[in-house]
């Protein structure tokens, strides 16, 4: 008895206006920038990836079957059509909670052009908007901010003391509403304000983060590196001033080529030609940050995921060496990143794929919501300073919330 396959059809539509606004399903899974980008809704499969070494590779398998599975009808053949998982990936891997989701309706735009994908039949949505409660309520932060403190001391006196390079702290704000938060409005707001990140909801996990960790194209691959954070002037004047002191400041810039020379090393063995354009300003609506572009060629065919995997945890959430500044956040930190600064994006059955860091982001669960902020620690970092640095990062997601 010959079984089947299920058909995954992609046509080309007429542009939606507002790709938020076109996805029925509060609580499916989108990727936004600028204009352009991905949203979907039902599911074909989902991949709960167990915790652990070889997680990202387990992941890979379990979606190459699920997509080797499908009968592909795509007309439209560029990057994002055809069958496409989401994922969100727990910062360590010994932390549940990776997820890898397959909808059963995506729908993209980019450069003017739009398509829907279609595996197997059209899904029932029922999930409906609560109306929003009338403010948000604040828990307070995992680890108070004196203990958090004193986690920086430790960390730069270990950075000072030549037991590692740089190390990234974060830390958490619990909040809860009387109402079930809404993934999609929360993303609105954020794809609204912060344009240049890439917003995402995926799972639970919300955000709008600035830092691409890769983009795989065929056979191009991208990566944004960011480190070296300052607040954004009250005028023009201001913020040009504030912008020359980030790129002037020798502790920043510290930070900022550790990162680059982590991701350049990193994609060095994957890559030939690799190009690691000058360092510049990304200005976002409340803060800025140091920035370089690094673009090579795959010299082997690999999946976007494939590619994310051998890049985290990159120095600019971690630290370096990697195995020493993963060993000081679990000591210091106290408390569980889950996905937060974890891997967080979208692939597609060609292995085409974008995939980001995910900051500025919250784990929301119905009514509460644990927002996240961390700061890279080198010589020099002062504890006030990181805890500004926080506090400004966590206006991101804040933003949304009390809108």
């Amino acid at each position: 008895m010959t079984t089947e396959r299920v058909v995954a059809t992609t046509t080309e539509i007429e542009p939606p206006a507002d790709l938020l606004a076109a996805q029925p399903d509060a609580f499916g899974p989108a990727w936004l920038h600028h204009s352009d980008g991905l949203i979907a809704w039902g599911e074909v499969a989902r991949i709960k990836v167990e915790p652990g070494e070889g997680r990202f590779e387990r992941a890979l398998e379990s979606l190459t079957e699920v997509f080797g599975s499908l009968e592909v009808a795509d007309e439209v053949g560029v990057p994002g059509s055809g069958p496409v998982a989401f994922g969100a990936f727990s910062f360590d891997p010994g932390t549940a909670g990776s997820v890898l989701v397959v909808p059963s309706v995506i729908v993209g735009r980019r450069n003017r052009r739009a398509w829907r994908t279609l595996i197997g039949r059209e899904p029932v949505v029922e999930s409906q908007e609560a109306p929003e409660d009338d403010r948000i309520r604040y828990w307070g932060p995992s680890v108070s901010e004196v203990t958090w403190l004193d986690a920086v001391t430790s960390a730069e006196a270990a950075v000072r003391a030549g037991e590692l390079d740089k190390v990234v702290l974060a830390r958490d704000l619990r909040v809860w509403s009387r109402t079930p938060l809404s993934p999609r409005r929360l993303l609105a707001r954020l794809s609204a304000r912060f344009p240049e990140c890439y917003s995402f909801s995926v799972d639970g996990l919300i955000g709008a983060t600035p830092e691409l960790l890769v983009r795989v194209t065929g056979q191009s691959v991208e990566s944004l590196v960011l480190a070296g954070s300052i607040r954004r002037g009250v005028d023009g004047v201001e913020d040009e001033r504030l912008g020359r002191e980030l790129l002037d400041s020798g502790k920043n810039g510290r930070e900022h080529e550790i990162s680059v020379r982590d991701v350049s090393a990193v994609l060095g063995e994957l890559c030939t030609g690799l190009e690691v354009g000058e360092s510049g300003l990304l200005k976002l609506a409340n803060v800025q940050h140091i920035a370089t572009t690094v673009k090579g060629s795959l010299s082997a065919p690999r999946s976007a995921l494939e590619v994310a995997a051998a890049l985290h945890p990159t120095a600019a959430i971690c630290g370096l060496p990697r195995t020493d500044a993963m060993a000081m956040i679990r000591r210091l930190e106290g408390m569980d990143r889950a996905r937060y600064s974890g891997p967080v994006g979208w692939v597609d059955a060609a292995g085409n794929g974008e995939w980001g860091i995910a900051l500025r982001c919250a784990e929301i669960d119905g009514g509460s919501a644990r927002l996240f902020a961390g700061s890279g620690i080198v010589a020099g970092s002062t504890p006030e300073g990181e805890l500004d640095e926080t506090r400004i990062k966590l206006q991101a997601m804040q933003s949304a919330l009390e809108s």
